[in-house]
């Protein structure tokens, strides 16, 4: 049997609907799975999120939710400001899910190695997308990890032999793109369709191989297989607004 490539998008702490999801793809030990980061925050078990793909050694990206983490728990110059901010950006959520509210030392050195991207010759995996005026070479893992607009609004693809696929940015936050939805524009798919977002509640998986999403509705845990063309929308650049601010403008939540 050859083995597929299965991305799969940002998780953010719905363990139930994980396990139901790739209980819908059936992964073998030949298959590739990667996550895309933001496996924690805003759900009820992110503990249990990281567990699973560390102790499974899946292939997994560091997402800004996993950066502000990390940052908070090993910079000496955290402000007041920013822990509220990544408590308030669903923070308090990892926190609760964690035995007496302590991350232990193995999941953090986890963390702490996970890397920015992935290449994988034909595709092309980071959590956010990539900074289209800056040479790869010195792209960050601010650019990474948080990069919006400025990404979504190219015009021609970063890469001339790569398809780039990332979370990071719910698509129905896209113009025109339904709840539910994946998100191509030139280049790059988007298949981050708001796992714990009330107006969706869609966790998303990419059978890249096979091009078939599989989709799980954290709320109803039902489950949808489609082929590829019937859940993507195709994005314009022009209609992607604000291109003024780094390309983190128009920013619905972290």
């Amino acid at each position: 049997m050859n083995h597929r490539r299965i991305v799969i998008g940002d998780v953010h702490g719905h363990y139930d609907a994980l396990m139901i999801l790739l209980q819908a793809i059936a992964p073998h030990s030949n298959d590739q799975v990667y996550f895309l980061g933001d496996l924690i925050d805003r759900g009820p078990q992110s503990c249990q999120v990281v567990n699973f793909v560390k102790e499974n050694r899946y292939h997994c990206l560091l997402g800004n939710h996993e950066q502000m983490l990390l940052n908070i728990l090993t910079s000496r110059h955290i402000t007041p400001e920013i822990m509220q901010a990544w408590l308030d950006s669903g923070g308090r959520a990892t926190i609760a899910s964690y035995q007496e509210a302590i991350i232990p030392h193995d999941h953090l050195e986890w963390l702490l190695s996970l890397p920015t991207y992935l290449d994988l010759g034909d595709v092309w995996l980071s959590h956010a997308g990539i900074d289209p005026l800056i040479p790869l070479a010195k792209q960050t893992a601010d650019q990474l990890c948080w990069v919006r607009d400025a990404f979504h609004s190219m015009k021609k693809p970063y890469f001339t032999d790569k398809l780039i696929i990332v979370g990071h940015t719910i698509t129905f936050t896209l113009p025109g793109v339904a709840p539910g939805k994946l998100a191509q524009g030139a280049g790059w798919l988007d298949i981050d369709t708001g796992a714990y977002h009330q107006r969706s509640g869609w966790l998303t998986g990419l059978d890249i191989t096979n091009n078939l999403v599989y989709q799980v509705n954290v709320n109803q845990l039902c489950v949808r297989i489609l082929p590829l063309e019937e859940a993507v929308t195709n994005i314009n650049p022009a209609e992607i607004g604000d291109k003024g601010t780094g390309g983190q403008g128009r920013v619905l939540t972290l």
